[in-house]
């Protein structure tokens, strides 16, 4: 029988780990997929931040908790795993949101920057995604895994913009999402990519500060920036049923501005 569209909308009996969860987009995220019906971890490196993010969300009605972990430090990534699989029984949506940004001009970019940008966005990625598909959801033929990337990694900057080792991380982020949907697709493992053009997050606030909000508005075709409900519909199609023919793909979530030509 055909369900409707709120049927595979549908999340309930669905388990979900986010890290990077406990604000900005990583929030937004938990809060769209617990309003769902899915029973949430949020995870990022600090319990401060995450006790009132979960706090907020079932004070919502919403199925959550949380787990503390960095996601550059590899014993964490493998805690985390194993502790989250241990709560939730199986994890059927893993959303990589956990990021890390560095501004220097190319020439004078400190190394230790980069391996910063790299453990976290890159690394921590791989060794979370490499343990969840190994021990809970290649072997149940089944799961969802949503990177979060970011229209950074789908070319260059503007002349201000000096955050090479973002750009470089956000683009294998892309490619390691089309690798992953194209090797793992014949085992049941659906991987898709969102890619957030500018945010008022506490990551982008160096960006707005310097840029100023109406101005990064004005530069998109919507002529707006993204907001507190602006990552929920296309997460939502990316971890539910109604996009079970969907992988391999990533969707820019920025007003248009990825589109636009440069002058």
């Amino acid at each position: 029988m055909t369900r409707t569209i709120q049927q595979l909308f549908d999340l309930s009996g669905k388990t979900a780990l986010v890290t990077g969860g406990s604000r900005g987009l990583g929030l937004q995220i938990a809060q769209a997929l617990g309003e769902l019906g899915a029973t949430v971890v949020i995870s990022s490196r600090k319990a401060a931040e995450l006790e009132p993010a979960a706090a907020q969300l079932c004070a919502q009605g919403l199925k959550a908790s949380w787990i503390a972990a960095d996601s550059s430090k590899d014993a964490d990534v493998a805690r985390l795993a194993a502790e989250a699989i241990t709560r939730l029984g199986h994890i059927d949506i893993l959303v990589n949101n956990a990021g890390a940004t560095w501004a220097a001009p190319a020439e004078e970019h400190p190394v230790e920057g980069w391996d910063k940008v790299m453990g976290v966005n890159i690394r921590g990625i791989f060794l979370l995604t490499q343990i969840i598909g190994r021990d809970s959801m290649l072997p149940r033929k089944q799961g969802c895994i949503v990177n979060v990337a970011s229209i950074a990694g789908l070319g260059g900057n503007p002349p201000f913009m000096k955050t090479i080792a973002y750009n470089t991380s956000k683009g294998a982020c892309i490619t390691f999402t089309q690798a992953l949907a194209a090797e793992w697709g014949p085992r049941g493992i659906r991987v898709n990519a969102i890619a957030p053009g500018p945010f008022p997050t506490k990551m982008s606030a160096g960006m707005f500060a310097h840029v100023g909000a109406d101005k990064l508005a004005a530069s998109a075709p919507l002529r707006r920036t993204g907001d507190d409900e602006d990552m929920k519909g296309v997460v939502a199609l990316f971890a539910s049923d109604a996009g079970k023919h969907i992988t391999g793909q990533v969707i820019a979530v920025d007003g248009g501005t990825s589109a636009v030509i440069p002058a």
